[in-house]
């Protein structure tokens, strides 16, 4: 155990400065494991990752591919063992600002620059069995060509406009604006393949192959284009495949084996801003297009595409209404004829579809279960579930080995981070491969608490205990209520971390009410529509059985929470003063508010109806809010907007039950971030916002002073 790795909960700096693995891709031939590990940048104002490989045999230590400022991300596999990924080292020309496509050879040597566009490229797609090549890119409506996209954007940059008209819904999405480029998809072509205006032949689709598709001279992995080489506008050919479908390609691409079609997802528009979402199969070779899953009053998904490319296991779900929850379905979509065929049928469980087998038998799969999330194994045949693995925790990522008798994925629980494992599918066994960076040692101990629900329902829950907590030293505790909120408390996160806070000697609560994924359909319909019902009886239910325990200090409690989670922060600040504290982050206020302003409106409507408003917004109830409230609010938040926060410091000031006094005092604190989205990114405010909240938990549970960070300015500056 390294010193770094022992220190990082009792040490904001060594915390945010701590890499983060996330995903992973496998070569064709199953001999080459790649991920992706962030760590702050440079700069310190955020994070960039870098590419690992790891091997598959665990014979070897990891070892880092690529090492640029900018960071590299989106790795994707060709045929032939090249390694293509994006990065944003800055090109040679002004209007050059976005990520390019790079690739590093099978045969070794230093990384080619592949393309380079105005805009820039998101995702490359490697077919498994040929030599063809995809890249979803953004493209200007008004472009016909690279050329004019090029001008377009230059012109746009020049001008320094950043005006959008939009004609349609929605406009923004999580912190970022819509438009006006356009996600699109491109067939990556040697330049001597026909013109986009002549019909390519199947055998010139979009190669891969380094020795057919050029790139640019070889040369390292750099943070310039003049040390890695300049691409050549003539070299590459970018054909366009969503021509015409301009803002309805909903950006999904899974790309048949033999390369020969994609599977994409399809935006349909629907009366009143609405909209669900269909499946399209596109030829690569002619760019025809033709609708194979589009059923009004359902949305799909697109999934992994069998071996002999014939099938899709996709996702069915049935659009939401206040009376009835969603329910996603797993299903085998014919590819020829768009027939469907219901898998996991007697499985109450919402199943993604991973991985195929390679004998096309049956599939892998993941969802949530009980607090974990662990790996299935679905029957293409008779759609039987099998569970594979068996332990406490949840993967992602999951790819199976050509072989077939193994597979990897990124595995994870609130017992350690995210970290690179074999399945053995034999046995479930799971065996962690040579990462990157060790484990964190912890500096406490993870159980389970259970309780019944005021309907009979049981209720379930992790506690992070700090290992000194005793009957004779009982921790104050914590409830922390996640977001979603079809969600789980089942996997690590470094945004919610209950060990940051168990190192100051605070038990977590970290609990699954209803609404919460795992745990069946009806405990999901239990809270539907009735999130200040069964959500918030189920999460006093499990506090009052934590706080039975010996070494629960039930004197000593706060309530925290963020999205949803802070939706039922605020909504037990006006039901019970039970909590001594309550932290509530990028939370929803006023429903009636909320639903027409959020970015995804149209989504939230399909639950959110006057009735709950009425009857389940917090706001309606800040006359009784009586314990003090930190909010925390980022400016860039588009899924929760700023207004919610705003409104609920200036109500908590003006109308709870614990207002500003005379002079102009309050209990109440509002940690505003201007340039944070809706989960607080920045290491150094990642920082602050562990500090902050530290000090008020402190303030009110401990009654000690914390204090404040010199960084916001309130204090005078430590002596050298």
């Amino acid at each position: 155990m390294t010193q770094h790795s022992s220190r990082i909960f009792s040490d904001l700096d060594h915390y945010v400065a701590h890499p983060r693995l996330s995903g992973l891709t496998l070569s064709p031939d199953g001999s080459r494991l790649v991920t992706s590990v962030s760590s702050v940048n440079t700069a310190g104002d955020g994070y960039s990752a870098a590419l690992w490989e790891i091997d598959p045999a665990g014979e070897h230590p990891a070892r880092r591919l690529t090492r640029s400022a900018k960071g590299e991300s989106a790795p994707a596999f060709s045929v032939s063992g090249d390694l293509y990924f994006t990065s944003s080292r800055p090109g040679e020309k002004p209007e050059q600002k976005g990520a390019a496509l790079y690739r590093l050879p099978a045969a070794g040597g230093e990384a080619e620059l592949v393309t380079r566009r105005a805009g820039g490229v998101s995702q490359p797609h490697c077919a498994q069995q040929a030599p063809v090549t995809l890249l979803s890119a953004p493209l200007l409506p008004g472009a016909s060509s690279e050329q004019e996209q090029e001008q377009l954007h230059t012109r746009r940059e020049d001008a320094s406009v950043k005006a959008i008209l939009h004609t349609g819904y929605p406009v923004r999405f999580w912190d970022h604006d819509l438009g006006p480029a356009r996600p699109s998809l491109f067939a990556l072509e040697p330049a001597a393949t026909p013109s986009p205006d002549s019909a390519p032949s199947p055998d010139s689709a979009a190669s891969s192959d380094s020795a057919t598709l050029p790139g640019s001279a070889t040369s390292p992995v750099s943070d310039d284009d003049a040390a890695a080489g300049t691409a050549d506008p003539e070299a590459v050919n970018l054909r366009h495949l969503t021509e015409g479908l301009g803002s309805r390609f909903g950006g999904e691409v899974q790309l048949g084996p033999d390369g020969s079609s994609a599977l994409i997802s399809v935006i349909v528009p629907e009366a009143r801003a609405g909209q669900r979402t269909a499946l399209a199969v596109v030829d690569v070779a002619s760019g025809e297009r033709r609708m194979i899953a589009d059923e009004p009053g359902y949305s799909f998904s697109a999934g992994v595409i069998s071996p002999d490319g014939r099938t899709a296991a996709v996702v069915r779900s049935a659009q939401p209404t206040p009376e009835r929850a969603p329910q996603p379905q797993l299903h085998l979509l014919d590819l020829q004829t768009g027939g469907l065929t219901r898998l996991a049928a007697e499985a109450d469980l919402w199943l993604s579809p991973a991985a195929w087998l390679p004998d096309g038998s049956g599939l892998l799969a993941l969802a949530d279960q009980g607090g974990r999330g662990p790996v299935f194994r679905v029957d293409a045949a008779s759609g039987a579930v099998h569970q594979v693995t068996s332990e406490d925790a949840t993967y992602s990522a999951v790819l199976v080995h050509p072989e077939g008798h193994t597979a990897y994925g990124v595995r994870s629980s609130y017992a350690h981070p995210e970290e690179v494992v074999s399945i053995d599918l034999a046995t479930g066994e799971a065996t962690r491969l040579p990462n990157p960076h060790e484990r964190p040692e912890l500096p406490g101990t993870l159980s389970e608490v259970t309780a019944v629900g005021d309907d009979g329902a049981p209720v379930r829950a992790w506690l992070a205990l700090p290992a000194e907590a005793s009957a004779k030293d009982p921790a104050p505790l914590l409830l922390w209520i996640h977001g979603g909120p079809l969600n789980s408390w089942n996997a690590w996160t470094w945004r919610w971390n209950p060990w940051l806070m168990v190192a100051q000697g605070y038990a977590v609560l970290l609990p699954d009410p209803a609404l919460s994924t795992g745990y069946g359909q009806e405990f999901v319909q239990r809270g539907w529509n009735s999130w200040g019902g069964h959500p918030f009886t189920d999460l006093m239910s499990i506090t009052d059985a934590t706080e039975a325990r010996e070494d629960i200090d039930h004197t000593r409690t706060a309530a925290m929470g963020g999205s949803f989670g802070g939706y039922m922060a605020n909504w037990i600040a006006g039901q019970t003063d039970r909590f001594s504290a309550i932290v509530t982050h990028a939370s929803l206020w006023a429903l009636d508010q909320f639903g027409p302003t959020t970015d995804m409106a149209s989504y939230w409507r399909n639950e959110l109806d006057e009735r709950m408003a009425a009857e389940h917004s917090p706001h309606l109830h800040v006359e009784k809010i009586v314990t003090p409230m930190l909010v925390i609010h980022g400016d860039k938040d588009y899924r929760v907007p700023i207004g919610e926060g705003l409104r609920l410091w200036y109500e908590l000031l003006a109308k709870s039950g614990l207002p500003a006094d005379e002079d102009g005092q309050t209990a109440h604190r509002f940690l505003y971030f201007p340039d944070e989205n809706h989960w607080v990114l920045s290491p150094s405010h990642a920082k602050i916002w562990y500090q902050v909240v530290s000090g008020f938990l402190a303030e009110h549970l401990l009654g000690t002073a914390s204090e404040l960070p010199a960084e916001l300015g309130l204090t005078a500056p430590a002596a050298d």
